[in-house]
């Protein structure tokens, strides 16, 4: 499409709006830029763009990608102060990513004395949140407190989010405290602050004060409350959490709820109960198919509790099912394989994650390899991989490596071996004290004082100083 289109004989019968639309449809579907901006220059400078706000709401949401183009749409905006257009130009751009354009818009408009409604301020506020500008939502703030509006529930659960959103607790609390109006989706926001912050207490607190504020449990309000049992291995508040979910929510149909039932009960040990929970999903319905994360869960659940041949057993059944495990499944597996000396399965395991399923090890997947073979006696072997590993740019998981090596180099006496893994580990990290600590132990355990006495010179020449080890316990009435 070409700039001369819109020449003037084009134009002998002038265009209502109905055929501008059209003529703009036809231009966007094209997708060219440069076309849309010649139709934008034509309407503009024959005066067309001010028989409807139909076109430039069109032209707005297809081309203002800047903040320079859309200050140019404003220049030519008509009529001046219309919120209606304005406010779908706002949710437009919220929904669609376009933070700063949202805010830049939400400014004219208050520059401009356009009339401001609830709908743009939420608009105005989430996009705040997004970018997590707290500033900038502050000052909106001022102004909901300012222009009455906090009195909307729909406005006062936007500042919630966003304060909750910016790691600002306190004002999120605070924030929530003053609405005189509140509901459920506000109170979930809050929670999601207190989770995100790992304040625990205060969120089941929460939780605890819904009814008194006579507001309903949904599914979110109760996997934030999950949350906080897992985070606290609060066993009875949680048992009392998934009796009030099989009698108010549809269980059945929310895996990331289920997923937390069965962290929730791994987390106070209680294998059965998670595994229970695990095998009556989809039992109402006759539909057994779980999803991965479900599988996930349990695994790590048999995992964390020592159930190691459980967990090798979990996975094998998880693939029998068809179900494509991720990179956590197989790091669970991995580390189950170490702990129960299956080092052929294991290093099949890992294998198969490119092979089979695509995926890229990771670091912590090579870490968990290395300690399976070093748990094994397989010393070479696990030289050998640390060697040939294509993460030499991750300095620190690579000294770890050669650490879980040098560890097992001391507990089968090869002390030869233990020499070049530490040194390798302090040509990455010259001031390791934990490498000098296992180098120094491999050397007191084969009686080699010489050697210890020249280690001790050498870290007093680098001045490195081992931080002294200390426990915290936690005494509860």
């Amino acid at each position: 499409m070409n700039s001369g289109m819109f020449t003037q004989p084009q134009l002998e019968t002038r265009p209502n709006s109905c055929s501008i639309t059209n003529i703009f449809h036809h231009i966007c579907n094209s997708k060219n830029l440069k076309s849309i901006k010649v139709f934008h220059a034509h309407l503009i400078t024959t005066g067309l763009i001010f028989i409807s706000p139909n076109p430039q709401f069109k032209l707005i949401l297809t081309s203002a990608t800047s903040l320079q183009t859309l200050n140019n749409f404003f220049k030519f905006l008509q009529p001046k102060k219309n919120p209606l257009l304005l406010n779908s130009i706002l949710s437009h751009f919220s929904k669609n990513g376009f933070h700063s354009l949202t805010l830049h818009t939400f400014s004219f408009m208050h520059c401009s004395g356009i009339d401001i409604d609830s709908y743009t301020l939420c608009s105005s506020i989430t996009a705040s949140s997004a970018m997590k500008n707290v500033k900038y939502g502050q000052m909106m703030h001022t102004l909901v407190r300012k222009s009455g509006w906090l009195s909307s529930v729909y406005v006062g659960c936007a500042l919630v989010d966003l304060y909750a959103k910016s790691s600002c607790i306190k004002n999120a609390a605070m924030m929530f405290d003053e609405m005189p109006v509140r509901n459920t989706v506000c109170m979930n926001a809050l929670l999601s602050g207190y989770s995100e912050a790992k304040m625990w207490m205060e969120g089941l607190a929460l939780v605890r004060k819904m009814p008194c504020f006579n507001l309903c449990y949904d599914n979110f309000t109760f996997s934030a409350a999950l949350r906080a049992c897992v985070g606290l291995s609060a066993f009875e508040f949680g048992k009392q959490v998934h009796g009030c979910v099989i009698r108010k929510v549809d269980m059945e149909s929310d895996m990331f709820l289920q997923s937390l039932l069965v962290e929730m009960y791994g987390k106070c040990g209680l294998v059965d109960k998670a595994r229970h929970v695990f095998d009556m999903v989809g039992f109402r319905y006759g539909e057994r198919k779980k999803d991965v994360v479900l599988w996930t869960s349990m695994l790590g659940v048999c995992g964390r509790n020592g159930k190691f041949d459980e967990a090798i057993s979990l996975f094998n059944d998880m693939v029998m099912e068809g179900i494509k495990p991720d990179c956590i499944a197989l790091l669970t597996v991995l580390s189950a394989c170490s702990h129960t000396g299956h080092v052929n399965r294991g290093m099949q395991y890992f294998e198969s994650m490119a092979s089979r399923y695509g995926l890229e090890p990771s670091p912590e997947h090579y870490s968990c390899v290395i300690d399976l073979l070093c748990r094994a006696g397989e010393l070479d072997r696990a030289w050998n991989l640390i060697t040939d590993l294509s993460y030499k740019e991750n300095g620190n998981f690579t000294v770890t490596m050669w650490g879980t090596l040098l560890s097992a180099c001391h507990n089968f006496d090869n002390v030869e071996l233990g020499k070049l893994a530490a040194q390798r580990a302090l040509d990455l990290d010259p001031h390791n004290d934990g490498v000098y600590v296992l180098l120094s132990n491999m050397y007191a355990r084969n009686s080699m004082w010489n050697e210890i006495e020249i280690l001790r010179e050498q870290i007093k020449e680098k001045g490195l100083k081992k931080d002294i080890g200390h426990s915290l316990v936690d005494i509860t009435r």
